[in-house]
């Protein structure tokens, strides 16, 4: 997501350009070297590193250590692949071991330990400006070295015959406007120290032994240098809403909080890119540091895992990605507790339970899916046990008003259903959840230092528990992202049924910055005026957002027949990617059902267009049109949406309610949040489809 324009006056941005363009080795080795007349090593990598100039790379050598009068840094490297801090080691056989590092005999780790303070301290003065943890990079050069690849403390270690590949490799993650604010930061955070010193001040150290040999096997032919960068220019980049943040989002990455937080906003407000980075900034924080993210769909763990592998990878083993069920069955099975989920055995039971006790609740409401839901959502997924509980409860998000004695009726309803359940040794997806909170109160998990909820809404009640319990009540230990307008499923939660509070910890994100206004326009249609409570426990409405952008109007067609319909949807995917910025893969198909998806999947691929299911999909680069439900497709973005086979009434909220039943409201209400949720994955073009309904004219 791009942070856009800034705050930068002219003035500075020309002194930056000044300046760097001035320090920059433009072209050739020969002039890098005269830039940079320090010791040999540091010669040669400047020599090195020079071609990347033609990638857009500046060069500032030998600037002051910020907040020390001594200390320098030998150079900082910036361009599209982010900002380097390099520091040269010309050591004799140095060793890397047991995540320490040796010269000779000494333990030397301090010195790397104090780069990774100094990138950290750069981190936060680069956020004034928006540019994400992350892309503050602290690198050691072995001089006279190749082939060497670790990491300690953050820093990552490399030989001089691997660092243009290790830049380069980076690719293109930052636009050029903002490498230029990038860099005017830099100057200034790193000043100037004039002309570069003789080799017993640039390097106070002295070298152990003579300085290493140089072994030309060991150093970058011209022919590596240029593969290595045209590698690292043509490697796939990541998302740029993903890499680079508004400097709001920025600071809100690295914000502190004293107990449990919660970041919430509108769709398209950045919510999980912040998530992402405050996941990564977080498993920075501490050297034993381990972060857990986790969500309700499985489909957003594994994107965010292989994006958060691309974009730190320093820290990718120490930040866990998982489904809430995922890590409640490992917890279970951590405790050595056997659970038996059988989805259709578990339907029978309802079933059957339904068919001995509904003669009271079918004159209430005859639909027998709301009937589930009450037992699924508001007193499973509470973890009530007694009837008393759920007689007080307030059943957030149900919008029919039940009396004791209709309570009566739904909890015989319940203990028949679990009395079933529990004869046929059978369990569903919500006793999953509480055999492992219950399991968590004996043997508590104690493996994280924080864990991070996305899409908090769509969570029960005692999943929220549960992974409270694993995070405790730490500063920055516990933080809920999501947005009460986007709950999807029925029968919310108040963080207080939780036990949680997040009073004067909460964040509110009210800028978007994924859709065009006339994205946002439809969506706003979509849900209308319709009302929803909050975790928090607040009525609200749909949030008052602005987005900068502006774009192509969405598109609704209304189709006479199903083959009409599905003609329109084939010709509008060749449409979009017909334009030079729009692969296959920047195209997402999203549906209500996976009924649709089956044949959304069967009816691209019979026309010839290549396909991958969300189901499939774990955020790697891929040249095929993603489709999937709109469920799958939370927390997830695309350049283009199509929503095919929209029910016609869900675009037109003001249909009066007068003759539906409260069951039909509720589910329509749902639909249309849905509806939003797939709206506003586009980041600049709708597609909805409907076929109309008989004796309607198209």
């Amino acid at each position: 997501m791009s942070a856009g324009g800034s705050a930068w006056s002219e003035a500075t941005r020309q002194l930056a350009l000044s300046e760097a363009h001035a320090l920059a080795a433009e072209s050739s080795r020969t002039k890098a070297a005269n830039y940079f007349a320090a010791a040999d090593s540091e010669k040669r990598i400047a020599h090195v590193l020079a071609p990347l100039a033609a990638a857009g790379y500046h060069f500032l050598p030998d600037r002051q250590w910020p907040g020390s009068r001594r200390a320098q840094v030998d150079m900082v490297v910036v361009g599209p692949g982010g900002l380097f801090i390099v520091d040269t080691k010309a050591w004799k056989d140095p060793v890397i071991a047991a995540g320490r590092v040796f010269r000779g005999q000494a333990d030397v780790t301090d010195e790397f330990l104090g780069l990774a303070d100094l990138a950290w301290k750069t981190e936060a003065a680069l956020a004034e400006i928006g540019l994400a943890p992350g892309e503050v990079r602290p690198v050691v050069v072995f001089a006279g070295h190749k082939g060497v690849n670790a990491s300690i403390g953050g820093v990552e270690i490399v030989g001089e015959g691997d660092i243009v590949r290790h830049i380069a490799h980076r690719g293109q993650r930052l636009t050029a406007s903002v490498v230029e604010q990038v860099l005017a930061v830099a100057i200034k955070h790193f000043p100037l120290i004039g002309a570069p010193a003789p080799i017993d001040v640039t390097l106070p150290e002295p070298i152990i032994g003579p300085e290493p040999a140089v072994d030309l096997d060991h150093l970058p032919s011209e022919s590596d240098i240029e593969a290595a960068i045209l590698e690292g220019l043509l490697a796939p980049p990541i998302e740029e809403w993903m890499t680079f943040l508004h400097p709001d989002q920025a600071k809100l990455v690295r914000r502190s909080f004293n107990g449990p937080s919660r970041i919430r906003g509108a769709a398209g407000t950045g919510k999980t890119v912040v998530g992402l980075h405050r996941a990564a900034y977080l498993a920075r924080s501490r050297a034993d540091a381990r972060v857990l993210v986790t969500t309700f769909v499985r489909t957003l763990p594994d994107v965010l895992s292989t994006l958060l592998g691309r974009m730190a990878p320093d820290v990718a083993n120490r930040v866990e990605f998982t489904g809430v069920h995922q890590f409640a069955f490992k917890v279970l099975d951590d405790n050595g507790i056997d659970v038996n989920v059988k989805v259709k055995l578990a339907d029978q039971a309802f079933e059957d339970a339904w068919q001995q006790t509904n003669g009271p609740l079918t004159a209430i409401d005859a639909n027998v899916r709301y009937w589930r839901e009450e037992l699924d959502h508001v007193i499973k997924g509470r973890g009530l046990t007694t009837f008393e509980e759920y007689a007080d409860c307030a059943r957030i998000g149900r919008r029919r008003r039940l009396t004791l004695d209709q309570r009566r009726s739904v909890w015989a309803l319940y203990q028949r259903y679990e009395s079933l359940l529990r004869a046929r040794g059978v369990h569903d997806f919500a006793d999953v959840i509480l055999l492992a909170e219950a399991a968590l109160r004996v043997n508590p998990v104690v493996a994280y230092t924080a864990v991070i909820v996305d899409e908090a809404q769509d969570l029960s009640c005692a999943m929220i528990r549960m992974l409270a319990s694993v995070a405790g009540d730490g500063a920055d230990a516990f933080t809920l992202i999501g947005d009460g307008q986007q709950t999807i499923y029925p029968g919310g939660y108040t963080l207080a049924e939780a036990g949680l509070s997040v009073h004067g910890r909460g964040v509110i994100m009210d800028v978007n910055y994924r859709n065009t206004a006339e994205i946002l326009a439809l969506a706003s249609h979509v849900v209308g005026d319709a009302s929803y409570v909050d975790i928090e426990g607040a009525s609200a409405k749909a949030a008052a957002i602005t987005s900068p952008r502006h774009g192509e109007r969405p598109l609704f067609a209304r189709a006479r027949t199903r083959t009409d319909h599905d003609g329109k949807l084939i010709q509008q995917i060749r449409r979009a990617t017909q334009s030079v910025s729009v692969g296959w893969g920047d195209v997402g198909v999203l549906c209500f059902t996976t009924w649709q998806v089956r044949d959304a999947v069967m009816l691209l691929r019979t026309a010839g267009i290549p396909v991958v299911e969300l189901t499939d999909y774990d955020g790697s680069s891929t040249d095929a049109v993603k489709v999937g439900t709109i469920k799958r497709a939370k927390g997830l973005e695309f350049k283009q949406v199509l929503l095919p086979w929209v029910a016609e009434r869900l675009m037109s909220p003001d249909i009066a309610d007068a003759e539906r039943t409260d069951s039909e409201i509720e589910r329509d209400e749902r639909d249309r949040r849905e509806l939003f949720v797939g709206v506003t994955r586009a980041r600049d073009g709708v597609w909805v489809g409907c076929i109309a309904a008989q004796g309607a004219t198209a």
